[in-house]
């Protein structure tokens, strides 16, 4: 594996503020877009209801509701790959701007789409198309975000932009959580039932359309805007060079994502359910607990970013790594003899599950500005696929064997962390750029 920097550093300046507003608008349309592709498994039960017929065993229904989530995972490599193709070839922005819009109109579209009742089994056909559509655009906007912003900010400020970046990602599942809660909380289940369940996807869509307007304001990065002046563009197909050159960095990507993608799965999607059936807490409290951490591990992804700008990476993930195995096993140990210690050991969790901050920092310097979407996309989201799948059914299969199953797995996944950091303080420089 070769050093993470390509060539000289540019001349150190601060953060502007044109590097302020691309922060924001990019880390807003993060929150939005993932809000977007996350809102639907909050609706999931009502979603099964009503795009499915009513005589269908509910196991059946539950697992084909959940097959069409799923298919927009399946969706992301593809997506991710086509649109990193043109990213590399014809500029970040345009890819950057049209991820978002093939988000929005599918979520504005599923808040008005006919249910099974009224038009029958192209229901359920209509609601996995737009699925598949929104999974290839999440496939191309969160690879795309970390290329868009790492290329535009001073080097020794990559750390804080792409872990801004991915706060605004996990800020979306938030939102998304907060929405659920709010509109169960307003409608009694019927009205949810008859129409309240499209407004989450009205309201997704509609902000998504206004975030695609705001990113017009965006320019295209600097790192690319050179590549194109001194003609030094992917000379072939990106990604044939991808594979053929930068296999070390393709194996190190896809093994951050396996990090990145089983902390947040296990800690933050799966924990409330498992706080419920095997701890016995109820259902408010793990939402409400699991929202304060994601809160946190918003504020930790930031931190982690400032903290490889200064420290190094190698050093956040050796660190954050032994950490997060200490608090994830006090987490699962202590709960039930000291259940008052729920919300202040998910916080901490959250904060500890904030070291993937800087896992995007390390990504984006492993491929060459040529070639670093399609590298960086193509590793992402290959593994995404696979991690993504795997570890809810890993997880699974560990709690029938004991109740600690999800604190073993994120245990021996900050043992992967750690190996990580030991490599990374190998082949880390202290002058790394993006050009």
């Amino acid at each position: 594996m070769p050093p993470l920097s390509s060539s000289a550093v540019p001349a150190p300046r601060p953060l502007t503020r044109s590097d302020y507003k691309t922060l924001s608008l990019s880390a807003l349309g993060g929150a939005l877009e993932f809000y977007d592709f996350i809102i639907f498994v909050f609706f999931a039960a009502v979603i099964g209801k009503l795009f499915f017929p009513a005589d269908m065993p509910e196991w059946l229904r539950q697992m084909q509701t959940f097959g069409i989530f799923a298919a927009g995972y399946l969706a992301r490599p593809l997506g991710g790959i086509v649109m990193a193709h043109f990213g590399d070839l014809l500029g970040r922005k345009r890819m950057f701007t049209l991820s978002i819009f093939l988000m929005a109109v599918p979520t504005l579209i599923m808040g008005l789409l006919p249910t099974y009742a009224q038009i029958g089994v192209w229901a359920p056909l209509l609601l996995l198309v737009l699925r598949l559509i929104q999974g290839a655009a999440i496939g191309g906007e969160v690879p795309g975000a970390w290329v868009f912003v790492s290329e535009h900010v001073p080097a020794r400020h990559v750390g804080y932009a792409c872990g801004t970046l991915t706060s605004g990602l996990t800020t979306g599942i938030l939102l998304g959580s907060l929405m659920a809660t709010l509109i169960n909380t307003l409608y009694p289940p019927q009205e949810v039932l008859d129409w309240a369940w499209r407004l989450p996807f009205l309201v997704g869509g509609v902000f998504g359309l206004l975030s695609v307007y705001l990113r017009r304001w965006l320019h295209e990065t600097p790192v690319f805007a050179e590549l194109q002046q001194r003609k030094a563009l992917a000379a072939e197909v990106p990604l044939k060079t991808v594979v053929r050159d930068h296999q070390p960095a393709i194996l190190l990507s896809m093994l951050l994502t396996w990090l990145l993608s089983a902390c947040i799965v296990v800690l933050i999607l799966l924990t409330p359910n498992v706080l419920q059936t095997a701890y016995g807490f109820a259902a408010a409290d793990t939402l409400k607990a699991n929202s304060l951490a994601i809160v946190c591990l918003s504020f930790g992804c930031i931190g982690a970013g400032i903290l490889a700008d200064r420290i190094g990476a190698a050093r956040v993930f050796i660190f954050g790594s032994l950490a997060l195995a200490l608090v994830t096993w006090t987490f699962y140990t202590q709960l039930t003899a000291h259940p008052e210690w729920l919300y202040g050991l998910y916080a901490l969790t959250g904060l500890c599950v904030g070291m993937i901050g800087a896992v995007p920092y390390v990504m984006v310097r492993a491929f060459p500005a040529s070639v670093r979407f399609s590298g960086l996309s193509f590793s992402y989201n290959l593994a995404y696929a696979i991690f993504g799948g795997l570890t809810p059914m890993a997880v699974g299969l560990l709690l029938k064997w004991s109740p600690l199953g999800p604190a073993y797995y994120v245990i021996a996944l900050c043992g992967l962390g750690l190996c990580i950091g030991l490599y990374l303080r190998q082949t880390e420089t202290r002058t790394p750029a993006l050009a």
